[in-house]
């Protein structure tokens, strides 16, 4: 009985366990259908998170790379703007007791400051003749239609305008700007937008890719360009053909605004110059010689609806319209020629022999009043071309670019409102969209709730520093209406590659020119972290390294982010400062020069070959010895460079190859060029 009742229990349990196991399993065989699905969404917001992070590390790379071209590029320009300073300390300090250096220096003013008088026509274009082997473009003047789209399609094909054609264009066109005002003015209508685009650079691809989207140049279909069509890109002349061509064909539809690169002075450092002497190899120097007036004759700014002003750089608070409307623009040559003490007269005082000594600061050229600016027409117009909105108030000095100023949204409201207009477009600084909108471009009316844009900049040359860098943009706009930002960018084979191996290829490039920067200053770079190493161990805290390639460089370069990629970095922190040189030298092109005369000219050599191409009158690349002291003496002078002047007369002797007392000096400033250790992206910047 006992063993059948708990038999009994015993069936009784197994069969309540039976049930109750029936019941797990059900449970179970629910709760594991829905844990897959927990896993997945788990599993998808794991992937989402990482990748989120992934694409965040790559875009602060791409950020960092980049501040360094951006930072670079303003340095460069700094440095171009210093040679405003170097002309004029030539003038204020220059004495005329020494004879050969005053018929240097008079020779160096008269070259860069020519006679105004036009250029003859059939001088330049009757004695030029077009074979009949030419198989380019053929224009027909007066122009049409036609031939915008027959200069178009030899342009895709690469084909080179003859030079009689573009000596034509360019006498057309300065024809035609020298009837117009200062500042074109335009009406629009709602049902008649306008297009303005920024910086081109020389980027053919890119005004082909607007066009393309956005139609060409017609009645219907108006266009501002406001500035810098030529330097850095390969297709200057044609992107400046395409444009005067436009405008002849369309001279109320197709409006020129005058950028800071429209000047010959800067076409000699960035590029415009080289591209017209080796596309034409016969004629280029008359075609320089024409262009150099053309760009004067570029009206300096738009104004849309009288609502609108649209100019290259900015403004300042001392920017007066009136003036600006009313300056004679063709007298602005130059912006790295002020116009100071130009028209003094020489203090003459009699030595004891009888003969004239001229004080110093008082050089007698031979120009008059009437053709120059004043200084203060001269700062309104650098300051339209060079300047740089910012967010903090007030105006400064562009440390960055070392001409213009940066404007806050104060003075963008004062200048505006004491011109009664509404908003300012601008081009001169690469975003990374193609546009940006700054000074109260986020706040709401509060009458009506509408955006209030006060400032807008607009770039139209994508991939500017380096493929997939930046997006280009255009504007489109009519009376009553918000502005519209179509964006684009110009694809090759390269940006169809994953975007970490663009990123990758985009920051291999800026560290590159970043460390040649850096090499140019290795001696004086090299003091300062001496200077704070001192247990002599070679080594400093991070902290000292960025502030001594700070100190030193004045990138204004977030160094601790950037230290990895530019120097060794052991476990405890410390810098292993000397490693920043480890892949990278100057090839000297002699044995015994000394690191800090290699470093300087280096450093120096843009500067240098554009003062040297002044002084080559007849362009044969070829200056005395003399010449090259002379010119060396007063650039040392004025930049304070601690070179010994014997160094100097003994590498002028050595780099005379041939003893015939001249200089090649484009050779002799290519033979300072820096080798990299590696030529292709590492795999520490995939």
């Amino acid at each position: 009985m006992g063993c059948g009742s708990s038999s009994k229990k015993g069936n009784k349990s197994e069969k309540e366990h039976a049930a109750l196991d029936s019941n797990t399993h059900s449970m179970t065989s629910v709760s594991i259908m829905e844990h897959p699905g927990d896993l997945m969404v788990r599993a998808a917001l794991v992937i989402q998170n990482w990748y989120r992070r992934y694409r965040a590390r790559l875009r602060a790379r791409q950020h960092y790379a980049l501040a360094i071209f951006q930072s670079i590029e303003y340095a460069d320009e700094q440095g171009q703007m210093q040679l405003s300073n170097f002309f004029s300390f030539m003038l204020e300090n220059y004495t005329k007791t020494n004879n050969e250096d005053s018929a240097l220096v008079s020779r160096l003013f008269d070259n860069t400051r020519r006679e105004s008088k036009s250029k003859d026509r059939e001088e330049y274009v009757g004695l030029i003749d077009v074979p009949d082997s030419y198989d380019g473009p053929r224009l027909q003047f007066p122009l049409t239609f036609t031939d915008i789209d027959l200069l178009l399609q030899a342009f895709k094909q690469q084909q080179i305008l003859h030079a009689h054609y573009v000596l034509e264009v360019l006498f057309e066109a300065r024809k035609v700007l020298k009837q117009m005002p200062n500042f074109s003015h335009i009406k629009t209508f709602p049902a008649k937008e306008i297009t303005i685009c920024g910086d081109l650079h020389g980027k053919l691809d890119d005004l082909l890719l607007i066009f393309y989207k956005n139609g060409l140049p017609s009645a219907n279909n108006p266009y501002v360009f406001n500035g810098d069509f030529v330097d850095r890109g390969n297709n200057s002349m044609e992107i400046l053909m395409i444009l005067l061509v436009c405008f002849l064909v369309y001279p109320t539809d197709l409006h020129l605004n005058r950028g800071n690169h429209e000047d010959f002075m800067m076409n000699l450092r960035y590029g415009f110059t080289k591209e017209i002497l080796q596309k034409y190899k016969l004629h280029g120097k008359k075609i320089l010689q024409v262009l150099e007036e053309l760009y004067t004759w570029l009206p300096i700014g738009t104004i849309i609806d009288n609502e609108i002003l649209v100019i290259h750089g900015g403004i300042s608070e001392s920017t007066d319209l009136n003036t600006l409307h009313q300056l004679q623009r063709n007298k602005m040559k130059s912006v790295l020629m002020p116009p100071m003490l130009m028209n003094q007269e020489p203090q003459v005082k009699r030595n004891k022999s009888g003969s004239a000594n001229v004080e110093p600061g008082k050089v007698k050229l031979d120009k008059s009043p009437s053709e120059h600016l004043t200084k203060h027409e001269w700062e309104q117009i650098v300051d339209i071309l060079w300047s740089d909105p910012r967010g903090k108030k007030g105006c400064y000095p562009n440390t960055s670019r070392g001409g213009g100023c940066y404007f806050g949204p104060d003075v963008t409201s004062k200048v505006l409102n004491k011109n009664q207009l509404k908003m300012l477009i601008r081009s001169h600084e690469c975003k990374p969209d193609g546009y940006e909108i700054s000074h109260d471009g986020k706040d709401l009316n509060p009458r009506d709730g509408t955006i209030h844009i006060q400032v807008i900049t607009v770039f139209s040359a994508s991939n500017y520093y380096e493929e997939g860098s930046n997006r280009g943009a255009y504007i489109r706009l009519s009376y009553g209406t918000s502005p519209q930002f179509f964006q684009y960018q110009v694809t090759s084979t390269s940006c169809l590659n994953p975007l970490h191996q663009r990123v990758s290829a985009m920051e291999f490039s800026a560290f590159k020119i970043l460390k040649e920067r850096m090499i140019a200053r290795k001696t004086d770079l090299t003091n300062a972290f001496q200077l704070r190493d001192h247990s002599r161990s070679g080594k400093i805290s991070l902290a000292q390294w960025a502030f001594s390639m700070e100190s030193i460089l004045g990138l204004n370069l977030p160094w601790r982010s950037l230290s990895s990629h530019l120097a060794t970095i052991d476990s405890s922190g410390s810098v292993d400062y000397m490693s920043s040189f480890d892949d990278i030298h100057i090839e000297k092109p002699m044995k015994d020069m000394k690191s800090s005369l290699i470093e300087t000219m280096y450093r120096y050599r843009s500067d240098l070959k554009i003062i040297f191409n002044i002084i080559d009158t007849d362009q044969s690349g070829l200056i005395s010895m003399d010449e090259f002291r002379t010119m060396w003496k007063l650039f040392n002078a004025h930049y304070q460079v601690h070179i010994d002047d014997s160094q100097i007369d003994e590498l002028a002797s050595t780099v005379d190859f041939n003893k015939d007392g001249n200089i090649d000096f484009n050779e002799f400033l290519r033979a300072f060029y820096v080798v990299h250790k590696y030529e292709k992206p590492e795999g520490k910047f995939a």
